[in-house]
């Protein structure tokens, strides 16, 4: 059937770090621990989205450990245990990761130019390009949604792996990326269908 639904999917991005608040790139598990904000984030997303979706059936996360932190709360939430995956991981930016964007321009002036000219397929170096990495994302779903087809799930990630899901998804150009905006302890939904796909609503975060 055309409308049977695969699977549906909300997406949790990972509250706020030190990392995050200096806008510092991160592609390594060793990400840094939930702030005090992440935390208060991660509590909020947690309680609107179990009053919301009252039901779930597997909860995944990333390695990372603001990952594993937000999890905590949604898994305390739905009283329900998470599966770390290590394959829901940051985009791999290579000899940027720990720096922040203004350190990255300052260090590394003409590499930043070819990042921004060539977007989709320029990668730093020992970095993954936007197309790798999408192409990564789009295995590692399509593996989560066949092992879980007609059930409700939730993954705990990064921001920029929702970015990509959501273009996978859509097909959205892959130059407009990451103009989706994904805040740090919000809620993506996406519902998976036989040849189509729906995004339900995209970056919300509760209000306090």
């Amino acid at each position: 059937m055309l409308f049977k639904r695969k699977c549906k999917i909300t997406f949790i991005a990972h509250g706020a770090t030190i990392y995050t608040e200096e806008n510092r790139i991160c592609d390594k598990e060793t990400h840094p621990p939930l702030n005090e904000i992440g935390q208060e984030e991660a509590e909020r997303i947690a309680q609107w989205i179990v009053r919301r979706s009252p039901q779930v059936d597997n909860i995944y996360t990333g390695a990372a450990l603001s990952c594993v932190q937000t999890a905590q709360y949604i898994s305390k939430a739905y009283q329900k245990d998470f599966e770390i995956l290590p394959e829901l991981r940051n985009q791999e930016f290579g000899i940027w990761k720990g720096l922040s964007y203004d350190e990255v321009e300052e260090r590394y002036p003409e590499m930043l130019k070819k990042y921004h000219e060539l977007t989709s397929s320029y990668a730093p170096e020992g970095g993954e390009t936007l197309l790798e990495f999408d192409e990564r994302v789009e295995n590692t779903m399509n593996d989560i949604i066949e092992k879980n087809l007609t059930k409700r799930i939730i993954v705990v990630t990064h921001s920029n792996f929702i970015r990509a899901a959501i273009r996978n998804a859509l097909e959205i150009p892959v130059e407009n990326q990451n103009r989706v905006f994904i805040p740090t302890g919000s809620a993506t939904q996406v519902k998976y269908y036989k040849g189509w796909n729906i995004l339900m609503y995209s970056g919300h975060v509760p209000l306090p």
